[in-house]
């Protein structure tokens, strides 16, 4: 059979996929309504999921889907624009084909902020209505050889809406949009981009900016054009789902508290490590691989985004995928100025910044394996090896962190003196982080080709001399690589092309007005990003951030995902 005859094409097609081991595995809150009408803040005790019908929007209209995703799925690109296609993931699930479902679901997760336990943002003071307020799962199933689930963002209230209107932006959607396909395409795990759909009548108020303002705080409130975006992954378990089951064991909450967390901490081993993880094995050694498997996959995720310039922003333990991928793209930002305290969220603080997410991740490694704990019982020697696993983290954080600089700066080993004085440098010339890294790797011969990455044009005699001699000493360190196979893998490393924010606003301003032109383009570019592209392309986006940007509200810095 061609691949051709293989392709989905409709919704018939895409139905003899669906395969729900989420539903079928894992346990119903037992107070759900049976008819998904369930849009009202409540209290959920129990169960790992809540049916809830999805909200559509109003008179949908097809803004893009990701080519390249579709592809990769096999299915046709007529797909994204076929009428059935469009109601369905624009939150129309009334007349879908069996065995798809008429109900989607929403999760409930625990809210840790770096480590620490809150229970405030929760409604009812309990963290029984924390959860997928605005998020809800409406497919899961296997599509060549790969289980994946698919996830309406702005798909309407559930009952963890906490009193929100349930809705997504069309600035938030279109940011999620393109950074997730950016993300897989800078060769980092993340969750995917399938289609983006905005409604042509519906509008929501969002606080927000002035124009031109520099005010941390949102000043106004603004009516925005209501759109929604799936994603896709393997799973949207996260540690904070895992992390509230621990916690509902540790309070006795109910009397099937074991139960419900073993059987969520088994279906993550099934949904995202069985090809690492024997089933065969004793529970206990399951959990004991799961926390080696998740801290190897986190420590690569968050060296990565480093070494890329991506800030997460808002790294609470409910927006840290179990999986070991990126996941949530609402306050995050790519880095222009080399700052080690970059925060693209206002209300982030330090404790998120581009340098301390290593320390983030650990943090949210910890909660993990203190949510994993009550499932070895008590046995003590599998207690001990947790722990050790658990202080371990960092020196894994470490050994990925100095084998990534030692990648974006073409050494066989780190060299910390090196890397150091390179620090010192960029901090004290204001070096635009993408574009020194990526001149670097054409191996120049003095720094004229580095002061393209300078923003600062007036620099003195003494610090240009502190630049050659670095250069020098970096050229003598590679001194036996072969220049030219050295530039490739250096340019493997270092993108040349990465999604700013201020490439991002004008996209979304257009395509308020109907136009998408920038945002296809920003496709085409940023899913391409270590590639050399047209004169025209490298001159928009190859660029320093013009000064007038620097400080404006909405540009250089966000307040929310909405």
């Amino acid at each position: 059979m061609s691949m051709v005859d293989n392709m989905v094409k409709n919704l018939e097609d895409l139905a003899q996929l669906a395969d729900y081991s989420f539903l079928q595995t894992l346990n119903c809150d037992p107070d759900a309504s049976t008819d998904g009408g369930d849009h009202h803040p409540r209290e959920i005790f129990s169960g790992h999921y809540v049916p809830v019908n999805p909200t559509p929007i109003e008179n949908p209209e097809y803004i893009t889907h990701s080519q390249k995703f579709f592809k990769e799925l096999g299915f046709s690109d007529a797909l994204a624009q076929n009428p059935d296609f469009m109601r369905m993931f624009s939150g129309d699930l009334l007349d879908v084909p069996s065995p798809l479902r008429k109900k989607g679901w929403a999760t409930g997760y625990a809210l840790s902020i770096y480590g620490t336990e809150y229970y405030q943002q929760c409604p009812f003071g309990t963290g029984n209505g924390y959860g997928d307020g605005r998020a809800m799962s409406i497919f899961e199933g296997l599509i060549n050889g790969k289980r994946w689930e698919m996830q309406l963002k702005g798909g309407g209230r559930t009952p963890y809406c906490r009193g929100a209107d349930g809705r997504a932006v069309l600035r938030s959607s279109v940011r999620e949009f393109l950074a997730q396909e950016q993300m897989n395409a800078l060769g980092i795990p993340s969750s995917r981009s399938l289609s983006l759909y905005v409604s042509k009548s519906e509008k929501v108020s969002r606080p927000w900016f002035r124009e031109h303002s520099y005010s941390k705080d949102p000043e106004v409130m603004i009516a925005e054009s209501v759109a929604i975006t799936t994603r896709v992954a393997p799973s949207f378990l996260r540690v904070g789902q895992i992390e509230l089951f621990a916690r509902r064991v540790r309070n006795n909450e109910h009397p099937k508290v074991m139960e419900e967390l073993e059987k969520i901490v088994m279906h993550l081993i099934e949904r995202e490590y069985a090809e690492v993880i024997d089933e065969n094995l004793s529970n206990i050694e399951k959990v004991l691989l799961l926390a080696k498997a998740f801290r190897t996959r986190l420590t690569s995720l968050v060296a990565n985004w480093i070494r890329v310039g991506y800030c997460q922003g808002n790294f609470n333990s409910d927006n840290c995928a179990a999986g070991g991928f990126t996941l949530d793209f609402g306050p995050f930002g790519f880095m222009d100025v080399y700052n080690p305290k970059y925060q693209p969220w206002t209300g982030g603080g330090e404790h998120f910044a581009f340098l301390n997410q290593p320390h983030a991740a650990k943090k949210n490694f910890h909660l993990f394996c203190k949510s994993l704990l009550p499932l070895l019982v008590s046995n003590k020697e599998a207690i001990g090896s947790l722990q050790a696993i658990d202080n371990d983290f960092f020196k894994e954080m470490q050994s990925q962190m100095t084998s990534m600089w030692a990648s974006k700066l073409g050494l066989e080993a780190f060299d910390t003196e090196l890397f150091r004085e390179l620090e010192i440098l960029m901090h004290q010339t204001t070096v635009d982080y993408t574009i020194f890294f990526r001149e670097l790797s054409h191996i120049p011969n003095d720094i004229e080709p580095l002061k393209k990455s300078f923003y600062n044009d007036k620099i003195d005699t003494k610090l240009l001399e502190q630049w050659s001699e670095w250069l020098a000493k970096w050229q003598s360190s590679i001194a036996h690589s072969d220049k030219e196979e050295l530039s490739k893998k250096m340019k493997v490393v270092n993108p040349k092309y990465t999604l700013r924010e201020w490439f991002l606003v004008p996209a979304y301003q257009q395509a308020d007005e109907g136009d998408y032109t920038l945002i296809k383009e920003l496709q085409e570019v940023m899913n391409n990003p270590y590639d050399e592209q047209s004169q025209e392309i490298e001159q928009k986006y190859y660029r320093l951030k013009p000064s007038d940007l620097f400080a404006v509200a909405g540009v250089s810095h966000v307040s929310c995902s909405s």
